[in-house]
This record gives structure tokens, C-alpha cells and sequence, in this order.
């Protein structure tokens, strides 16, 4: 059966120690890692400015709420659109490069064997926006691949990927690279589960919260997300990745409408007692 991780930032209120320790409270092995410079948890910059004390710290925190790295989600600027993958700057591409390495050795240096990054977002021109999305997103791959570390990109609501259609074309441009997979972006802006269920191949990890169309992220009773065709397709193609509960709390689409605590429970028990069917089916 596969293994429920958690995001951190699903908690963003309170302390990170406090965080990772609720995680542990609520039986989670596995934590999702969000290096988001808009965290309270996890910064890049402090990353960048001191690596080996801002590791080393991270880790204490993970041994002591003994919690296990699913992944760590790189987002450099404050926004999707700050410092983006496909920035038409050459120079901010580069300082995003310096940032992504040193991620990477973060990502090792503390377990980890999975990392996600953004597509990328439009700017002046699509066909450019594209091209420097692909040409960023497949250096990151080869950094990824020679440390052992599997890297994704979460197609999200506002991106250059914000469609299956886009999607699979970054996925045919950059070979080899898999997908850190949210139903959420696509139902909401309109997508039907089914057009979605295309790209469970490509998913090397996955990301969980109810949503409906026009609405994010709501609670499971207003959810229009089939995560029973979804777990199906995973149980059907074997799929080794872990699947992370990923309510989130960030004013933003009306993400701070929702009781993150209770619906990350509410959820993680659906998808076991999904799971448990499937299982009993076989």
C-alpha cells in the first residue's frame, strides 16, 4: 500500500519544531519539505546564507519528531512568478541555478530522494516562455539524476502547464521527467478527473486535497476529485512514489477558508479506507 506523507506547510501558524512534531503526533513517517522563501518553516535564503548550519538544524528537527524526507519543494521566489524557472533574465536563470544546487545537496545531505520544482509561468512571449522552461527544467533533471535524486514538476493554476495538453508537451520536450501530480489544478480550472488520470504514468509523487471546480482547495464533503479512479490507477501501475496530504493555509484562491488539521485527517482516512477496497478487490 503506499505510504501517506505530509506537507510542513500545511501548518504554517505555528513553529516549525511544532510543525514536524504534529506531523509525528498525527503517525506520519513522511514529511513534505516546502522551501518556499514565502515559509515560515523553510527558507531558501537561509539556505543560501549559511547551508551547512540551516542542514544541520533541519536535521536535528527531523530526528527529534523522527520523521523521514518525502520530498523537498523548491519555490526560489516569494511567488511562482519571482525568479521562475524560465525568468527571460539570464542573470536571475543563474542565480536560480546556484539556488536549485545547493537545494539539491540539502535534499541529499538530509535523506531525501525526490525533489519538485515549478514549470515555470508565461511572460512576453509563449514560445520563448517554453523553450527556457524546457531548457531550465532539463539541466535541473541532470543535476537530479547525477546526485540520485528524482526530480518533478508540479503543473499548477497559473503556470505554462496549467493543462494536461501543456503538460504532456513539457513532458515530451524533456525526456525523463516525471510529475509531481495535484488534480486539484486541473478540476479547478475546469478539467474532468478523467483528462487527468492520463498523466498518473509520468507521477513520481503525488499531492492530495479535495477540490471542485473554480475552488482549489475545499473540504472533502464538497470534493468533485474521483481519488477512487485515481488510487486505482496508481494501485494499477504499481506506483512506488508516496502520496503527500497537501491542504495548504496561504491567502491565496481561498486557501485559509479550510480547517487544514481536520481535513488532512478526514482525507488520509478516505484514501486508506480507498485503498483497503482496492486492495480487498484484488
Amino acid at each position: 500500500m503506499t505510504e501517506f506523507s505530509c506537507a510542513d506547510y500545511t501548518f504554517p501558524l505555528v513553529a516549525r519544531q511544532q510543525a514536524l512534531r504534529l506531523l509525528q503526533l498525527l503517525e506520519f513517517v513522511f514529511v513534505d519539505i516546502g522551501l518556499f522563501e514565502r515559509s515560515s518553516h523553510f527558507l531558501p535564503s537561509n539556505l543560501m546564507d549559511a547551508p551547512g548550519e540551516f542542514t544541520r538544524r533541519v536535521q536535528q528537527d527531523l530526528d527529534a519528531s523522527e520523521l523521514r524526507v518525502a520530498d523537498v519543494f523548491l519555490q526560489i521566489g516569494r511567488d511562482p512568478a519571482e525568479s521562475s524557472t524560465n525568468d527571460p533574465d539570464p542573470i536571475v536563470r543563474g542565480k536560480n541555478r546556484e539556488v536549485f544546487a545547493r537545494a539539491l545537496e540539502f535534499c541529499k545531505e538530509i535523506g531525501g530522494t525526490h525533489m519538485t520544482g515549478l514549470p515555470g509561468v508565461p511572460h512576453d512571449s509563449d514560445e520563448q516562455d517554453f523553450a527556457l522552461a524546457a531548457e531550465e527544467t532539463s539541466w535541473r533533471l541532470e543535476q537530479c539524476r547525477r546526485a540520485e535524486v528524482v526530480y518533478a514538476v508540479e503543473p499548477h493554476v497559473g503556470s505554462i502547464c496549467a493543462d494536461t495538453a501543456r503538460t504532456r508537451e513539457l513532458l515530451l520536450q524533456v525526456k525523463g521527467l516525471t510529475l509531481t501530480l495535484d488534480y486539484g489544478h486541473f478540476i479547478f480550472a475546469g478539467e474532468e478527473s478523467k483528462a487527468v488520470h492520463s498523466l498518473l504514468p509520468y507521477a513520481s509523487h503525488v499531492h492530495a486535497r479535495a477540490g471542485a471546480r473554480g475552488r482549489l482547495q475545499v473540504g472533502l464533503a464538497e470534493n468533485t476529485i474521483d481519488f477512487e479512479a485515481m488510487l486505482a490507477g496508481l494501485v494499477a501501475l504499481q506506483y512506488p512514489g508516496r502520496l503527500a496530504m497537501e491542504y495548504v493555509w496561504v491567502d491565496w484562491q481561498g486557501c485559509n477558508c479550510s480547517d487544514t488539521l481536520s481535513e488532512t485527517i478526514l482525507l488520509r482516512q478516505r484514501l486508506h479506507e480507498i485503498f483497503v477496497s482496492l486492495n480487498r478487490k484484488a
